[in-house]
């Protein structure tokens, strides 16, 4: 299948694996891309030393095109970015944040920048300054998706700008591919389902998790990390979405967070002094760490809290990237073949 998206990253397939934190590891990223798509490194819980040792694991498991990810406003990001750029990636990703800087140095040697959005004003915005295409993020997503879900916002904004656009939040499978397609995206990224992959390093408990749960199971809350985002419905995530932290509280489980992002504790804090405008959501954001890596890595819902899409419920078993993709790739040719009857 070839679209604008296939042909600017030169992958063989419409699928795209977006960077999260403890997923989108080198082992991953590599098997998205083995399968012809485009596995993107999440760098948010890596040193510049350990982004540089990933991008280079990524090198040797594949020769196929990769991304890495960097959400600006986070501690470390600027460094991880910096890495990205002198290892020549591919293609650059990044979110929460002024990227022309990355638009213009990665340019320089032919690589390509994807700024995910969640608006109309942002998605201007990032192709005024040269991105490259634009990672549309709908409400239905894992994690921090708009308030708006992914039927409108998608082709409001691909409506609107002249560069391709991914559409992510929602889909899981080739109906969704078809319905992006038809949408005006021209890839999807599927956060969730290639998480639940076999090749993917979730555990396996929270997998079997998310298989046996409905799409009704999510929460979409910003009493979490700051942020809106969507997780797995469980006691704990209820409890921990009924009212923020307390803002003290959350500053120092932010720096005992620190440890776990391999941040130095004095770095969090000048970060949260720079940036007085969002101390409290780093705080939040901060705070949310221990638990989140609790699930992910863990397995421990008891403690922990998931972020997991609505297509929690489109999930129901956990094939390896290379089944999935090709599962998805054959039942979209079907499912454009049969569609031509309703123009007959």
């Amino acid at each position: 299948m070839k679209t604008r998206i296939t042909e600017l990253l030169g992958i063989d397939v419409p699928l795209i694996l977006p960077g999260m934190s403890w997923i989108s590891t080198p082992q991953l990223v590599a098997a998205v891309s083995n399968a012809g798509g485009l596995g993107i490194l999440a760098s948010g819980p890596l040193t510049p030393e350990e982004t540089r040792a990933s991008i280079r694991e990524i090198r040797k498991l594949t020769d196929k095109p990769f991304g890495v990810g960097v959400t600006l406003l986070m501690p470390g990001a600027k460094e991880n970015a910096e890495i990205a750029l002198e290892e020549q990636v591919p293609v650059i990703n990044f979110s929460l944040g002024k990227g022309d800087w990355l638009v213009k140095r990665a340019h320089e040697y032919g690589g390509k920048v994807i700024a995910t959005v969640v608006s109309e004003k942002h998605a201007l915005s990032a192709q005024a300054i040269g991105a490259d295409a634009l990672l549309v993020t709908g409400h239905e997503a894992a994690a921090h998706g708009g308030a708006v879900t992914s039927l409108v916002l998608v082709p409001s904004i691909a409506s609107k700008v002249s560069i391709p656009v991914i559409a992510t939040g929602g889909f899981a499978d080739a109906r969704g591919l078809m319905a992006a397609l038809s949408l005006g995206a021209e890839a999807v990224a599927m956060g969730s389902r290639f998480a639940t992959s076999a090749d993917s390093p979730l555990h396996h408990g929270v997998k079997e998790t998310v298989v046996s749960k409905s799409e009704q199971d999510t929460i979409y809350s910003n009493n979490f990390d700051g942020l809106w985002a969507r997780v797995m419905k469980t006691p704990q995530a209820e409890k921990a979405t009924r009212r923020p932290m307390n803002f003290f509280m959350a500053a120092i489980e932010a720096t005992k967070a620190a440890k776990i992002v391999k941040q130095p504790v004095w770095k969090i804090m000048i970060g949260m002094l720079v940036m007085l405008d969002k101390i409290k959501l780093l705080a939040y954001f901060g705070a949310s760490v221990p638990r989140l890596q609790a699930a992910t890595i863990e397995g421990d819902l008891d403690n922990g809290v998931q972020f997991i899409g609505q297509t929690q419920g489109l999930i129901e078993d956990i094939p390896t990237v290379e089944v999935l993709v090709n599962r998805i790739m054959t039942e979209a040719k079907e499912l454009h073949s049969s569609q031509h009857r309703y123009f007959s």
